[in-house]
């Protein structure tokens, strides 16, 4: 019995730790849709019509920051929206840690120490998520050589 706990609470732990990670990237999405919908309720939307309006303004936040960093040619530009993208996956991923932290580590300073691997874990993590749809073009690989194509017998090439 104590061992089926050990290994269900284990497996809780890391099923809860990964989705975690499958989550980072929606933070400032799922940020801006509570915002907007809280908003619109507020000037009275009702129920209904503001999460609606908070649904898609959060759907419309994911789908902007993906598509500017798959089309944006500008290194700076992408950086600043996966880092917009980032921020918010730090702060939560930094506060969750810190809460699962408590449950083995006894010091205080190490849990902050924890907290902060985890966050720059999920930030990292988040950042990476955003950009999978980016691909590098030619003149962004820099020391990358273009693959010439040579004759594999140099000598019968010119006769």
């Amino acid at each position: 019995m104590f061992a089926n706990g050990l290994v269900l609470n284990t497996l809780g732990i890391g099923l809860f730790c990964s989705a975690i990670f499958a989550l980072a990237v929606y933070g400032l999405p799922f940020f801006v849709a509570l915002s907007v919908g809280m908003l619109a309720f507020r000037h009275g939307t009702g129920v209904f019509g503001a999460l609606l309006i908070g649904i898609a303004s959060g759907a419309l936040m994911l789908a902007a920051g993906q598509i500017g960093v798959a089309v944006s040619r500008s290194l700076a530009l992408r950086v600043a929206i996966a880092t917009a993208f980032a921020v918010p996956a730090a702060i939560a991923g930094y506060h969750v840690v810190f809460a699962l932290s408590q449950i083995g580590v006894p010091s205080l300073a190490w849990r902050h120490v924890v907290a902060c691997s985890g966050a720059a874990c999920l930030s990292s993590t988040a950042s990476a998520r955003l950009t999978v749809f980016a691909k590098t073009r030619p003149s962004e690989s820099v020391g990358v050589l273009e693959n010439t194509a040579r004759p594999v017998l140099p000598a019968a090439t010119h006769e």
